[in-house]
């Protein structure tokens, strides 16, 4: 179950990849047309306005059709044959899904409680998708028709029919089937969907109620679950649907930019749902001192060595949010370190919130610009000189509980190895240079080492990635070689659970997949 579990959050992120870019082109389209920043060119007549509002809705086509986008991008993650016809499959019977809910609930939206004359949007419970006024079902629906339509696509599509039959293999019959499946889940969907909904709404009033012990929790939460890749799960409902607000955090931040922009008032009273989205202070400020710990506490032959390890990764974190990395130097070599790491990082994100310091920081500084710091400096730069100072403090914090613990309880963080136990990083040159030295200098050669260490091709069950990490569910574990293989090949690590194993491979992650599936 847990590898189960792991994939679909692995799947999950492969849409999630295209917000970093949406973001930024949403965060700078509103930027040219916000006039309390622009001024005159701002205003809606001008052509600098208008060139901009065009690249301004372009950039939100990715948050305006989120089911949709799920919908097509689970299967790439979770089919286990011809992922791109599954996409199809997909989503056709998802929309084939939401014509039958639409008329069921336009004929009898009375008994199920839903009236369906009422305008999309609001509490009315309703939506538009794909130009179909249907319950709006958010990204949870989306995933749940797709999850289903993936299932019959493994278990169906290879049916061999009789051969007067055959224009109805493959993917027609998939559809067939899902066809007739999709008539009883719009069903159920009428019946149980609007209770879900009151559901939701309580649910939505207790965290809004919890306040700061909310987004401490939270926050803790969605670090503590990095080892386990169940972290996108835990945010996934908060930023991109409608458990805190319409449309997910995300979106919904975006469309209020204007007007947060045009206020003076604090970030907090404008939008306090937001302090959510604070899991990114703990990626550009921890891991720097996280970072300055290691170096200090390095053996002083290593420290070069060490540098040469935490400056890209570190880097990685500030401007991109990507802390796996760094996270996974340390994650098992002391766990202990990992779950103080936690601990600040809901320990300052609670902090921001309490000064009224609220956002879309759970990226990097790139997304955090994007989003927040060049659109709202005019009105609101006072608060964040208040966010960099605490920021810079905390950095201070990491590095001296970290530098004290690995003092006092002696972990082999890197540079501290024992000689016979000295584990190589390698950087991006030396990887290179590696290579070099080898028979086949090709970029597979890095995907047929991580093969090799995960036992061989007879022993993979399936293959899928998330941003930074290779998942791999493998058949026999006793075959599979230890993190300081995957280290000593050019991965960051290995994060092992059972028969499910993570390989730390940074943000080629894509083309290393490719190159493993071809040997496949």
């Amino acid at each position: 179950m847990m590898q189960k579990i792991q994939k679909f959050g692995g799947a999950m992120f492969t849409p999630v990849l295209l917000f970093s870019f949406a973001g930024i082109i949403i965060g700078i389209g509103t930027l040219f047309t916000t006039q309390t920043i622009m001024g005159g060119l701002a205003d809606p007549s001008n052509l600098w306005f208008k060139c901009w509002n065009v690249v301004l809705q372009g950039g939100w086509t990715v948050f305006n059709q989120l089911p949709l986008l799920f919908v097509v991008g689970l299967p790439i993650g979770m089919a286990k044959k011809q992922n791109a016809r599954c996409c199809m499959e997909a989503f056709v019977l998802y929309l084939t899904f939401h014509y039958f809910l639409s008329t069921i609930i336009s004929q009898w939206g009375e008994f199920f409680g839903v009236d369906f004359s009422a305008q999309v949007g609001g509490t009315s419970g309703l939506t538009m998708i794909a130009n179909i006024k249907t319950l709006d079902m958010g990204m949870i629906g989306a995933l749940l028709i797709s999850g289903l339509v993936i299932y019959l696509h493994n278990r169906f599509f290879d049916t061999e029919l009789p051969e007067w039959l055959g224009t109805f293999s493959g993917s027609t019959f998939v559809f067939m089937i899902g066809f007739f499946v999709m008539i009883p889940v719009a069903v159920l969907a009428a019946f149980i969907w609007p209770k879900i909904q009151l559901g939701m709404h309580s649910f939505q009033g207790f965290v809004k109620g919890a306040g700061a012990l909310g987004v401490w929790v939270f926050i803790f939460l969605e670090r503590a679950l990095i080892p386990f890749g169940l972290h996108h799960i835990l945010y996934s409902p908060f930023y991109y649907d409608n458990v805190v607000v319409p449309g997910g955090l995300y979106s919904y931040w975006a469309t209020k930019l204007p007007e947060i922009a045009a206020s003076k008032a604090s970030l907090k009273s404008l939008l306090p749902e937001a302090g959510f989205t604070a899991t990114g202070y703990s990626k550009i400020f921890g891991c720097p001192g996280i970072a300055l710990a290691f170096y200090a506490t390095a053996k002083p032959e290593k420290r070069k060595k060490v540098l040469a390890l935490l400056i890209p990764i570190t880097l990685t974190a500030i401007l991109c949010g990507v802390t796996e990395p760094i996270e996974f130097t340390f994650l098992f070599i002391s766990p202990v370190l990992f779950v103080v790491h936690a601990l600040l990082a809901a320990t300052i994100s609670t902090t921001m919130y309490l000064v009224g310091i609220v956002g879309i920081f759970s990226g990097g500084a790139i997304e955090m610009a994007s989003l927040n710091w060049i659109p709202l400096m005019g009105n609101h730069w006072v608060q964040y000189l208040l966010q960099f100072a605490i920021g810079l403090c905390f950095t201070g914090i990491w590095f001296i509980v970290f530098r004290t613990l690995i003092l006092k309880f002696n972990f082999k963080t890197p540079g501290r190895e024992d000689e016979e136990e000295d584990i190589k990083f390698h950087s991006k040159a030396e990887y290179r240079e590696k290579k070099s030295d080898l028979k086949d200098s090709s970029k597979a050669v890095f995907a047929e080492n991580i093969l090799v260490g995960l036992g061989g091709r007879d022993n993979i069950v399936d293959v899928t990635n998330c941003a930074t990490r290779l998942r791999v569910n493998v058949k026999d574990p006793a075959l599979c070689k230890d993190d300081l293989y995957f280290k000593s090949i050019g991965a960051h690590g290995c994060s092992v659970n059972g028969k499910s194993y993570q390989v730390i491979v940074g943000l080629k992650v894509a083309r290393v997949r490719e190159d493993f599936e071809a040997l496949l």
